[in-house]
């Protein structure tokens, strides 16, 4: 019996949200269904989420076996991860990312749907990686990366597919800071903690009126998006 790829347990007003897949945390059809339950209940009994990678990875992207299984289910498994990130975009309640290492493409696009960011200095590559891989970003990613990135470096990653270091990261808007690994989770707790104590309708109201507009552009061309979009030359793999 496989272990799941998603854990949740909740931490005083935070609901820590750990992946790992035991390998790359490739964004799969079973992460995403257990990522939308996991918040889902974090939305009921808790002030914030807090979704944590695994040590060295956070997450290379979408499942590549799925990926390969024709332009279909690449589809279906796109759509559906653009619909989660419209959903962390638009949540009631504050998400943070612990970035614990890499972060490309898929994973890349979960630090842009959350609310706060802070990733682990070392060796690590972050970005879109899409056109270096013979994939065009599809428009769901556009607009996110448009909304978070810093504009002096949005061409650099989204046509360039130029990837960065934890600390260039933070210049182009897919993180708020670097701490050192050790030192991550404590303060990426710290900061959930935190967040997690402000007032849910206001903070919810104030979220919506900022992050809506994007969210509803996404849903809006998500069909369309998806109808255009070609993708099979990135069955070269986001792992």
């Amino acid at each position: 019996m496989s272990t799941p790829p998603t854990s949740l347990r909740i931490e005083g007003n935070v609901a820590r949200i750990q992946l790992d897949d035991g390998k790359a945390n490739a964004v799969s059809f079973e992460m995403i269904e257990q990522l939308h339950a996991a918040l889902d209940q974090a939305e009921k009994e808790a002030g914030a989420a807090l979704i944590v990678g695994r040590p060295g990875r956070f997450s290379a992207g979408f499942d590549l076996k799925a990926m390969r299984e024709g332009p279909e289910t690449m589809q279906r498994l796109v759509s559906s991860g653009a619909e989660l990130l419209a959903r962390m975009a638009e949540a009631p309640i504050p998400i943070v990312a612990a970035c614990t290492g890499h972060a490309l493409a898929m994973g890349a696009l979960l630090l842009l749907g959350a609310d706060r960011r802070i990733g682990a200095a070392g060796d690590f590559k972050i970005g879109l990686n899409e056109v270096a891989i013979g994939m065009s970003l599809p428009h769901f990613g556009r607009e996110l990366a448009a909304e978070r990135l810093s504009p002096v470096h949005l061409q650099r990653v989204v046509v360039h597919a130029e990837p960065y270091t934890p600390e260039g990261a933070v210049e182009a808007g897919f993180l708020d800071r670097v701490v050192a690994a050790e030192a991550l989770e404590s303060e990426a707790m710290a900061d959930a903690s935190q967040v997690a104590e402000l007032p849910r309708r206001a903070f919810s109201q104030t979220k919506r009126a900022m992050r809506g507009p994007v969210v509803e552009r996404i849903r809006s061309r998500l069909a369309e998006d998806m109808a255009s979009w070609t993708g099979a030359a990135g069955t070269k793999g986001t792992d």
